[in-house]
């Protein structure tokens, strides 16, 4: 009964909602139009969507003679995208059985790729949804090894598809975390991340057979040597000092070609000058700083070395030794400095407060002494750079020509405490913004007592 009412409390009286409309053609009108490019807003300005994608965007009237959504002088803005989430991997944390975001016993490490276990029907999708989050990057928590395994960008549309591409990133934590996970110092975190991408390097060459014809599956994009067919299968003989399985091996082979980025965990000033020196190690990685709390301490290093950065978003005061010298005007010196930077939700499970932290920034921006943001920049920290790091760059993020038709229609300026998506677009699909939560919340927005069961009659 226990089990019972737990799972019903989670997905609520239907366990799924799909979406079988065909995008639409129409244009919203009457709106503050912020295109999340890092301008201003434009005011009495329209967007026009056209076969699931943004047509036209400016100020006065559109001409096209397609429905009409008056704003009413509303916000509209692309639809937010989160990074470094376990989105759609997770609906009551405390039972294990619908929390997929560790694998902290699995025998594979890199190897683990979460695209399968996403779930289009998570509520954890459906809340984010009506908070205005129409894509995002999920990936599971490095828990078992330094390694977190392949993460994937998702979109949040509720059309049971979740997945636009899998294997999309690599994530490693040589934080603290990392140190942890490595036997107890960040010197063994490093020396295991160097085994493990010299050893894929040498297993990728191995693996490379010149003249013999592969299987296309076998084959890396763009790549003349194919690959053997025994080793990518993982029944060929490998040494001894191994310390990677030949599937974890397997998955990072990309990333030591930079053909997949890698995002790296790091907080502390002294390891993210580590990280960058991996580069003169391994030139080809494409890394991302996740994190990066003391990141204004080095900032030009970071910018000099065009390494982007996910920062926490709300890091005012340390709570780890590795978080030391945070301060939350930390994402404003970066940014001043020339490093690209993208708000990232404190806690993975909670993106939803994205434009709360996005606006928090535009205050500080006031504030003596104190590093923020423009409105313009602090909109993209959450739209089209995180789109450009998750490599959706002009594809969502924006509202421009050729973009996917993401946006929301919101019930005030989007980055004020408070405001809510009236509406929300993903393909050019309006999207259902009801969930358990609102569910419960009309259901007991009525108090009256004598609706209440037997029970509760004294």
């Amino acid at each position: 009964m226990i089990r019972a009412a737990i799972l019903a409390a989670a997905f609520g009286s239907a366990l799924a909602l799909s979406a079988s409309a065909a995008a639409q053609n129409f244009v919203v009108t009457n709106a503050t139009v912020a295109t999340g490019d890092g301008s201003e807003p434009i005011e009495g300005g329209y967007v026009v969507v056209e076969n699931g994608q943004v047509t036209q965007v400016g100020s006065g009237t559109a001409t096209v003679g397609y429905p009409a959504i008056d704003a009413g002088g509303g916000w509209v803005t692309p639809g937010l995208v989160a990074t470094v989430t376990s989105l759609g991997l997770w609906d009551v944390g405390a039972v294990g059985e619908s929390n997929d975001t560790r694998a902290s016993r699995s025998p594979f490490s890199a190897a683990l790729d979460v695209a399968p276990a996403i779930n289009p029907n998570s509520q954890h999708i459906m809340i984010h949804r009506a908070a205005g989050i129409t894509r995002a990057a999920t990936v599971t928590t490095p828990s078992g090894s330094i390694f977190g395994g392949q993460g994937a960008i998702i979109d949040l549309g509720a059309d049971g598809d979740a997945v636009t591409r899998a294997r999309a990133f690599q994530i490693v934590s040589l934080g603290e975390s990392g140190a942890r996970l490595a036997g107890g110092s960040r010197a063994s975190a490093h020396a295991l991340f160097r085994n493990a991408l010299r050893e894929a390097d040498r297993f990728g060459e191995d693996a490379r057979i010149p003249g013999r014809a592969s299987r296309p599956a076998e084959r890396d994009p763009g790549d003349d040597m194919p690959l053997d067919p025994r080793l990518v299968a993982g029944n060929a003989e490998r040494g001894d000092d191994v310390l990677l399985t030949r599937f974890d091996a397997a998955a990072l082979v990309p990333v030591v070609r930079g053909e997949q980025r890698l995002y790296v965990e790091v907080e502390r000033a002294s390891d993210i000058r580590s990280v960058l020196a991996l580069k003169r190690e391994f030139p080809r990685l494409d890394l991302v700083l996740v994190g990066a709390s003391e990141g204004w301490l080095v900032a030009d290093e970071i910018a000099a070395a065009g390494v982007p950065v996910i920062a926490d978003g709300l890091d005012d005061l340390p709570e780890r030794f590795e978080e030391l010298a945070s301060t939350q005007s930390n994402i404003g010196r970066m940014a001043a400095a020339g490093v690209k930077v993208a708000i990232n939700a404190s806690a993975m499970e909670n993106p939803r407060n994205l434009n709360q932290f996005a606006g928090n920034l535009v205050a500080l921006a006031k504030m003596p002494r104190a590093s923020g943001l423009s409105w313009g920049q602090a909109l993209a920290a959450i739209t089209s750079i995180p789109a450009e790091i998750s490599g959706l760059g002009g594809r969502a993020g924006v509202l421009a020509p050729g973009a996917a038709g993401d946006l929301v229609i919101w019930d005030k300026d989007p980055l004020e405490v408070g405001a809510m998506p009236v509406r929300v677009f993903i393909d050019g699909v309006e999207q259902p913004l009801d969930n358990h939560q609102s569910r419960l919340k009309e259901r007991y927005r009525d108090l009256d007592e004598s609706r209440l069961p037997k029970a509760y009659d004294w």
